[in-house]
C-alpha cells in the first residue's frame, strides 16, 4: 500500500464565496515513485480546546461551552468544526490541493460560538483523513487512505474574523423559532419598519424607555453662550 502523509501549509478567508468560507492549504506526499492517479479524500477537521491557552474574557466567553474554568480538566473536550471532500488529481511524490470549508455564523453551532470567544492567537485544529486512492503503474489499484492518518495546524483567529467582516460586517446573527419570527415580522409591518434592526430598535425602546433628562444636571455650556450666528447684546 502507498504510504501517505498530509501536511496543512496555510489557511484564508475566501472572498468571492457566496458565504463564509475557509480554504486550507494541503501538502500531500505519496511514498515511492508509483503515480497517484487521484485521491477522493475525506476530512474531519475538530478543535482541540485543551492544546491553547484562554484569558479570563475568554474564559467567561467559554462558560456556556465548557462551564467553570474550575471545570475545565473534565469538560475542555474536542469540537467538531467541519467535515468535508476534495478530489485530489493525478500526482507523484507529492502535490499540493486546497480543502474548501463552508463555515457558518449561527451562534448556536458549538465551533461558532468557541470562534467567537476568542481575543487572538490561534485556533489548535486536527485534520483526521480518510478515503480512497487510486494508484499503480501500469492500470490502476484501489487502496484505501488508512483512518490514522491526520495533521495538526493552529488556525490564526485573525483569518476567522476577516473572513466573518468579509461577508457580514459589523453584524450578528441571532436564531429564532418560527412562530417568533413570525409575530416579528407582524410587528415590522404594522409599524412600517424599514430594517430588522429598526424593529428589535423599536421594541426595546418600548420595553426601556430612554430615561428623561435630570433638569437639575449640569448645565451645558451650549445653553448659555451665544451661537455663533447670534450678537450678544451691547
Amino acid at each position: 500500500m502507498t504510504e501517505f502523509a498530509f501536511t496543512c501549509t496555510g489557511v484564508r478567508a475566501d472572498p468571492y464565496a457566496a458565504g463564509p468560507t475557509l480554504v486550507f492549504r494541503l501538502r500531500i506526499t505519496a511514498a515511492g515513485d508509483a503515480p497517484v492517479h487521484a485521491i477522493a479524500l475525506r476530512c474531519q477537521i475538530r478543535i482541540e480546546p485543551a492544546r491553547r491557552g484562554y484569558g479570563p474574557a475568554e474564559a467567561e466567553g467559554l462558560a456556556d461551552l465548557f462551564g467553570e474554568r474550575s471545570r475545565w480538566g473534565n469538560t475542555l473536550q474536542p469540537v467538531q468544526f467541519a467535515q468535508v471532500s476534495v478530489m485530489v488529481p493525478s500526482f507523484t511524490d507529492e502535490t499540493e490541493t486546497d480543502l474548501v470549508v463552508p463555515c457558518t455564523y449561527d451562534m448556536d453551532i458549538a465551533a461558532t460560538r468557541y470562534f467567537e470567544a476568542l481575543a487572538e492567537g490561534e485556533v489548535p485544529l486536527l485534520m483526521l483523513f480518510s478515503g480512497t486512492a487510486f494508484t499503480g503503474d501500469a492500470g490502476f489499484r484501489v487502496e484505501p487512505v488508512p483512518w490514522d492518518r491526520e495533521a495538526a495546524y493552529r488556525m490564526p483567529v485573525a483569518v476567522w474574523r476577516e473572513m466573518v467582516e468579509q461577508h457580514f460586517p459589523g453584524c450578528g446573527w441571532l436564531r429564532l423559532p418560527r412562530d417568533t419570527m413570525d409575530e416579528l415580522l407582524a410587528f415590522r409591518s404594522r409599524h412600517a419598519l424599514a430594517s430588522w434592526e429598526a424593529t428589535v430598535r423599536a421594541l426595546l425602546d418600548a420595553a426601556d424607555p430612554p430615561r428623561p433628562q435630570d433638569p437639575s444636571g449640569p448645565v451645558r455650556l451650549g445653553a448659555i453662550l451665544p451661537r455663533l450666528t447670534e450678537r450678544a447684546a451691547p
